[in-house]
């Protein structure tokens, strides 16, 4: 699956724009990324690369992943990586300020988690997850309809496009979640279906 088809997958599901695509096509060229490639030109010897997100906050990252896309008969979510996959696509493909609703985004989710339970979302269980994830994805869906041209965006749908987008891209989802042709041989135009058949990794 190539990246514009990827794009577009995740824009049907999520039914609406893509945070950040037009980097995503660009090679994620961020404006972001190009000023500090500029820096580090100007620079006689590289300096040495700045953590974007900490482990921990990667690993939450994964959790928050691993609950919109579990495992269950394909590996889910944290199989995939989609932590560190949000980790480099919101430091290299965001814009400064959606990079910083991101990751105040990552604190409020674990407050809000704390508020509704009274647990933190890693001390929740995964039912108690999945219960405040769903409410938070109604949240930003109601958010995003009436959502002004200047306001920023949601952090919540940028850690569901990237989810998707992460784990349909990686080899595990390409392979297992869905079908995959290494090397496609003849076109066929009209290929019979029936319900419950795996979509298509490769066209």
């Amino acid at each position: 699956m190539n990246r514009r088809d990827a794009l577009a997958r995740v824009a049907i599901i999520m039914g609406g724009t893509v945070i950040g695509a037009d980097y995503f096509l660009t090679s994620c060229s961020s404006p972001a990324k190009d000023k500090e490639n500029a820096t580090t030109a100007t620079k006689q010897a590289p300096a040495k690369e700045e953590v974007f997100l900490t482990p921990d906050q990667v690993n939450f990252l994964d959790e928050v992943g691993e609950t919109i896309l579990p495992a269950t008969k394909t590996p889910g979510a944290k199989a995939a990586h989609v932590g560190q996959f949000m980790a480099v696509m919101v430091r290299d493909c965001y814009e400064p300020k959606d990079q910083k609703v991101f990751l105040q985004g990552i604190t409020q989710l674990d407050a809000d988690a704390k508020k509704k339970t009274g647990k933190s979302f890693l001390e929740s269980s995964p039912a108690e997850r999945t219960t405040f994830l769903t409410a938070l994805d109604k949240e930003q869906q109601a958010y995003s309809a009436t959502q002004p041209k200047d306001a920023p965006n949601h952090y919540f749908r940028m850690m569901k496009q990237l989810t998707l987008l992460g784990y349909f891209t990686s080899e595990v989802g390409a392979t297992q979640a869905l079908r995959y042709l290494p090397v496609p041989g003849r076109y066929d135009g009209c290929v019979p279906y029936k319900k419950g058949d795996k979509a298509w990794a490769t066209t």
